[in-house]
C-alpha cells in the first residue's frame, strides 16, 4: 500500500540545538546507453518546488517517528513518486533557509529507484524530470544538495559495477 496524502504540519518535526532536522533524497537509475557503447548512464531526479519552478532534489523535515532512512524515502514517495533502495548517508549540511532565516541541518541520502509511480501525494503540485548528472548540478537551487550529488557520483565509480537487480530503468 501507497501512501495516498502527504504528511503535513510541523508538529513531529525534529529538532537539534533550534535547528530543524531535514532529510532528501537523491533517486537514481542507470540508463541504457544510447550511444551503442553498452556503458549505461547514470541519471538523477529532479523536482520543482512548490513555490515555483526552480529545481532540487526531495527533501522535507524528519519525523520524530521515523528513521533518518524512512525519512528519506518517505520524502522520495510524497514529493517524486518514487520507491527504491535508500543507500548509505551522503554528508550531513548547515544551511540558512531563505524563508525563514533560520539554520536547519540537512542529511542526505542516495535512493537506487525501483518504482516510479503514476499517481503520488505531490503530483499536482510538482513537476519531475530525469537528467543526467550535469543537467541535474546546473539546475539544483541548493548548493549542498549539489555536493550531496558529486559525493553520490564520486561513490557510484568506485564501485566495481552499478547494482543491476531490479534497478529500474527506462
Amino acid at each position: 500500500m501507497v501512501c495516498v496524502v502527504s504528511r503535513s504540519g510541523r508538529e513531529l518535526q525534529r529538532y537539534e540545538q533550534g535547528r530543524r532536522l531535514v532529510v532528501g533524497c537523491i533517486p537514481y537509475r542507470y540508463k541504457s546507453g544510447s550511444d551503442g557503447s553498452g556503458e549505461d548512464e547514470l541519471e538523477v531526479l529532479v523536482i520543482s518546488s512548490k513555490k515555483c519552478q526552480r529545481m532540487m532534489f526531495p527533501k522535507g523535515g524528519w519525523e520524530t517517528d521515523e528513521s533518518v532512512e524512512e525519512a528519506a524515502a518517505r520524502e522520495s514517495l510524497e514529493e517524486a513518486g518514487v520507491l527504491g533502495k535508500v543507500g548509505r548517508e551522503l554528508g550531513q549540511w548547515s544551511f540558512m533557509s531563505k524563508r525563514y532565516g533560520t539554520f536547519y541541518e540537512g542529511y542526505m541520502y542516495p535512493l537506487l529507484v525501483k518504482e516510479q509511480l503514476e499517481l503520488w501525494p505531490e503530483k499536482n503540485e510538482r513537476q519531475r524530470v530525469w537528467m543526467d548528472v550535469g543537467e541535474a548540478r546546473e539546475v539544483c537551487q541548493h548548493w549542498w544538495m549539489k555536493e550531496a550529488l558529486d559525493i553520490l557520483v564520486r561513490r557510484l565509480a568506485t564501485l566495481p559495477q552499478h547494482p543491476q537487480e531490479n534497478v529500474l530503468r527506462p
